[in-house]
């Protein structure tokens, strides 16, 4: 393994000898695998990822998580790696638009893969799978994702009900619309398109910021869905959801902005915009909030109380 000293752009990097002996043969690998992370540790998924044989490379960002045990960790994983695997620590936190665009700098492939640190691949042959389609030279594709490997656990019941409404489908179903159903989960994109659209690094905090990207990519180039999914392990408390949906508003008020004709077509927009002349919204939207934090609630009635909050958070930006 190899550390260099931290460059001009405030990133120190590590690599394992994998990497230095594929930069020595010249040759750019089929996929570059690009995995942000913020305090989560990647462990589960590096090891589910090191295929043998798979053309195929690793970049992990430590997006200034501070944590200098769990950086030490993720290097000594990456070490062991057989794919070639580089980690880029940074000291501030970045964001997940912006040290998205950092690592697409770091990769070597032809395409380039995202996938968020709290998943793990559902087929065995998940990189492979995804070097076939990478064949075809396809110019973006979503994999999907799933809850198939997910734990369950009481506190997280609320977020798993709504994530299998809403974002556990299939790829026929994503396929009617394109562009609405994809995020960073598990993302492969052509560099020559990522070089030409990469995330806006306006989005601050969490949500809406790969759903716009793909809103822009989606006026040049087709996007392909496809069946070879991830499992999401990381799912949130009712409480750490909300605080979400609260720290969004801003981000989805930017997507209105920039592309109000699509952004009006979907439910989240139709029920926003319904709610904006409803009379004390303010005064009766921390009730909503409540009903979607009691555990002893039914699940179907906290999952509705907390897309209407949402849509009542919403209102303020259409």
């Amino acid at each position: 393994m190899t550390e260099a000293p931290q460059n001009r752009s405030g990133e120190t990097l590590i690599d394992n000898a994998a990497w230095a002996a594929k930069n020595e043969k010249g040759a750019s690998p089929a996929l570059s695998v690009l995995i942000p992370t913020y305090r989560d540790d990647p462990s589960a998924l590096l090891k589910a990822l090191d295929e043998r044989g798979a053309d195929a490379e690793i970049v992990l960002l430590d997006d200034g998580g501070g944590d200098a045990d769990l950086t030490r960790r993720m290097a000594a994983r990456i070490e062991k790696l057989n794919l070639p695997a580089r980690l880029v620590v940074l000291s501030p936190n970045e964001g997940r638009a912006k040290g998205r665009n950092r690592l697409a700098q770091h990769a070597r492939g032809r395409h380039l893969l995202f996938l968020d640190s709290d998943m793990l691949p559902d087929p065995k042959d998940f990189l492979t799978r995804w070097a076939a389609v990478a064949a075809d030279d396809v110019a973006v594709a979503f994999g999907g994702f799933t809850l198939d490997q997910t734990p369950r656990r009481p506190e997280h019941e609320l977020h798993r009900a709504m994530a299998l409404k809403s974002d556990c489908t299939p790829a026929p179903e994503r396929a009617r619309d394109p562009a609405k159903h994809v995020f960073t989960s598990n993302l492969l994109v052509r560099r020559d398109v990522f070089a030409t659209i990469g995330f806006d690094e306006g989005f601050a905090g969490w949500g809406w910021e790969d759903v716009e990207w793909a809103m822009r990519v989606a006026r040049f180039y087709p996007i392909l869905h496809i069946d070879n999914s991830a499992t999401h392990l990381g799912l949130d408390t009712a409480s750490t959801l909300a605080a979400k949906y609260e720290q969004s508003s801003a981000n989805f008020a930017r997507v209105v902005a920039a592309h109000h004709e699509v952004v009006s077509a979907y439910p989240s927009y139709k029920a926003a915009r319904a709610l904006r002349f409803a009379p004390l919204r303010r005064a009766w939207r921390p009730v909503l909030k409540t009903i979607a934090l009691t555990e002893a609630a039914p699940t179907p009635l906290r999952a509705f109380a907390l897309r209407l909050y949402r849509a009542a958070l919403y209102s303020d930006a259409v």
